[in-house]
């Protein structure tokens, strides 16, 4: 096994406004630099081999995170939106109407008009698992929700149909070990990066 440790980026201005972002390069909002300014890597995680996501929010987190980032790693950019990035949940509904509902009903075969489906992103995803297990190097990335919810997925067997069968807190380390065959377990979620949490 191989320990895999993602991090969510901080926020942007469409993540308060609840807008889908998806491949859209939002920076961080002042107020996400803010917010990760506070955050710290547990000691235990600082020495693994971290890439991140192209994306600038992923990028200026792990900077601002002063992790040593070793490479950009495409495959764990963000589910592909399509048409439906840069719009909230009720836009799209005025939009496409009960379709926005029916699609989102399908969990893991969700498909955005022009889009791809987050069995799509898992499936990358589970690509560059079975590389990093091939190193044998422990591994952290600087990630995206849509990740993350897809290596819960792997571990868990989760649809994505309704809600996640954990609780997520995203200013956290979430920590999982990784076999040959791409599958993963949970090693322990919701490790704070809060140092007021660390002491």
């Amino acid at each position: 096994m191989t320990p895999i440790a993602l991090i969510r980026h901080g926020p942007t201005d469409w993540n308060a406004e609840h807008r889908l972002q998806g491949r859209v390069d939002r920076p961080l909002s002042d107020e996400g630099r803010e917010k990760v300014s506070t955050w710290a890597v547990p000691d235990a995680y600082r020495d693994f081999h971290w890439v991140s996501s192209p994306l600038s929010r992923a990028q200026q987190t792990a900077a601002l995170l002063s992790l040593d980032i070793k490479q950009l790693e495409p495959a764990i950019i963000e589910m592909d939106w399509g048409d439906w990035e840069g719009h909230t949940r009720d836009e799209l509904e005025v939009i496409y109407g009960d379709e926005v509902g029916k699609r989102a009903a399908l969990g893991l075969d969700l498909r955005p008009h022009n889009g791809e489906s987050p069995r799509d992103l898992r499936d990358r995803f589970g690509v560059w698992v079975r590389s990093v297990v091939e190193t044998g190097v422990p591994t952290g990335a600087v990630c995206h929700q849509g990740v993350i919810r897809a290596a819960l997925s792997l571990a868990t067997d989760w649809s994505m149909v309704g809600k996640p069968p954990q609780k997520m807190d995203w200013a956290s380390v979430h920590l999982f070990n990784a076999h040959a065959d791409g599958t993963l377990e949970i090693a322990e979620l919701n490790i704070s990066l809060s140092q007021e949490d660390a002491g």
